[in-house]
């Protein structure tokens, strides 16, 4: 149900820069621009955005300055990259761990949304950091402000057909309770790549009582997948 509903792996690679000067088609190409994100990330997290450099990413990677050009217009691209591979790591986690979840409800949504984002912050501590800690990229801010958005329209989509929203559970609450979410775990992480787990239990907890004012019985109780993929096929 969660894959048809909220392709957010699918959407989240929606660019919303510049596109790359050129596409790592070859083997070659793309396991040097792997190469050079994953460099990028190591530096990130040892020493933060701010000293990062083209040449410094050259250097630590073993490739010509030159080559990092082939591919990115500058620092800026390369970190956009970045953020765009991790959160489509992050979103494709997300959809398989509520796709795995055994009843629906408003609160077992929200917690293995949030959940499955701390997941891949845990292997990914270079988007704590660029997003957390040094968000100064633009287009960052960009991309990820219109991922949130479409975050919201995925599992708005979802709790609606699922049967646990009220008709005032317009899309506009979603997005406010997404970008909530954002704030809970920029507050969470804003000074560790571990996160303050009392802050974010706390913000889990914000989100459900939230939400469950627009729910339905069956929002606060549960239900099974399975019955709400029929209920969903009846109203269609």
């Amino acid at each position: 149900m969660f894959a048809k509903l909220c392709p957010m792996a699918r959407r989240s690679a929606t660019p919303t820069a510049e596109p790359q000067r050129r596409s790592p088609s070859q083997r070659r190409s793309r396991e040097r621009v792997a190469t050079i994100l994953d460099t990028t990330a190591a530096l990130v997290v040892a020493d933060g955005v701010d000293a990062l450099s083209t040449r410094r990413i050259a250097t630590a990677a073993g490739v010509p300055v030159a080559s990092i050009y082939q591919y990115f217009a500058d620092k800026e691209e390369i970190i956009l990259e970045l953020v765009k591979r991790d959160t489509a790591e992050m979103d494709e986690h997300v959809a398989a761990t509520v796709a795995a979840l055994g009843t629906l409800s408003i609160r077992s949504v929200v917690t293995a949304t949030m959940r499955a984002f701390l997941d891949v912050y845990e292997r990914r501590k270079e988007f704590v950091a660029i997003y957390f800690h040094g968000r100064s990229n633009r287009a960052v801010i960009e991309f990820c402000r219109e991922r949130n958005q479409r975050i919201a329209e995925n599992l708005h989509a979802v709790m609606w057909q699922a049967g646990l929203l009220t008709a005032d559970a317009d899309l506009a609450r979603g997005r406010f309770a997404v970008e909530v979410g954002d704030r809970i775990l920029e507050q969470a992480f804003r000074d560790s790549f571990t996160g303050d787990q009392r802050a974010i239990d706390d913000g889990i907890e914000m989100l459900v009582g939230y939400l469950e004012r627009f729910a339905t019985d069956a929002g606060r109780d549960g239900v099974s997948p399975r019955m709400s993929d029929r209920s969903a096929r009846r109203s269609a």
